[in-house]
């Protein structure tokens, strides 16, 4: 079966696309198809990829607005074997506002990548959603089966995390019964400091055992690679950032189905944990 998860928090610069970026790279690089659907207007999923995107691009615009299919917008990696994009362009800045008025808006996605699935198979589909929970984000929370949160860890870094855990509540209750949170992925991690290892003790005694084992340390490499329209898999591939999202993949890839962490450590929508038991410290890398 098709794994499809959605890379969502609404805080901004977590690392989600920098996240959705490099595990697809080296889970396509197992062999593996996997399919990014780009849903920041931004487009930077799309850039590192090296999918065209400019203006007038056949987009995922076009699809969430019914113009084409996802099979007709798919762009293949450069870079990578087994890997696929549909790029956003800027279009999709306006698609919010144009959906409010249709009818099962929340469903677009959903129903597009189902019809995408049955005409071509893919084992991973893996969307990068925008930094907010509006539109473009829940129809990424109904389209998936699973949720991969990253996490900076510096301060704040739980702040606001609780209101997306109750939109993932809401979501499952009310338009997808299959939606779970499948993982944690600590991000931005600097050895060097006491911060960073303290907030990734207090996401580990929330979450438990969902929380990745591997975190991904801060890398100027990891940086520089979107400005070749490269992942830092085929960038630098021994860098530590990349090692990190390869080990960060393989775990992921071994999941499976698992509890969902919201109930696994007993962590509510008020943010409130019930004291899972601390887990080692995560695999750390050298800061390059």
């Amino acid at each position: 079966m098709t794994r499809i998860i959605t890379v969502a928090n609404q805080k901004g610069g977590v690392g989600k696309t920098t996240s959705t970026v490099n595990i697809a790279a080296a889970i396509a690089q197992t062999g593996k198809d996997v399919l990014v659907v780009d849903l920041d207007p931004q487009g930077n999923a799309s850039t590192a990829l090296g999918a065209e995107h400019r203006e007038g691009t056949p987009s995922i615009y076009e699809v969430l607005t019914g113009e084409r299919t996802l099979i007709e917008v798919l762009q293949p990696c450069p870079e990578i074997d087994h890997l696929w994009t549909a790029p956003a362009t800027i279009d999709l800045a306006g698609a919010e506002i144009e959906l409010v008025a249709q009818v099962a808006r929340e469903y677009r996605l959903q129903r597009a990548i189902t019809a995408a699935l049955a005409e071509r198979h893919f084992d991973y589909v893996i969307l990068d959603c925008p930094p907010s929970l509006g539109l473009l984000t829940l129809n990424g929370l109904v389209a998936a089966r699973e949720v991969l949160l990253p996490i900076q860890c510096e301060y704040y870094a739980l702040e606001g995390l609780s209101q997306l855990l109750r939109t993932i509540d809401m979501v499952r209750t009310h338009l997808n019964p299959e939606l779970s949170v499948g993982a944690i992925l600590l991000t931005m991690y600097d050895g060097r400091t006491r911060l960073a290892s303290q907030v990734a003790t207090e996401v580990r005694t929330h979450f438990g055992e969902q929380v990745l084992d591997t975190v991904i340390p801060r890398s100027v490499r990891v940086s520089e690679a979107p400005s070749y329209s490269q992942s830092v898999l085929t960038y630098e591939p021994t860098s530590p950032g990349a090692l990190a999202y390869l080990e960060a993949a393989t775990q992921l890839m071994s999941l499976g189905e698992e509890p969902d962490i919201g109930e696994a450590a007993g962590y509510t929508s008020d943010g409130a944990g019930a004291g899972a038991t601390n887990h080692s410290n995560p695999h750390s890398y050298p800061q390059t």
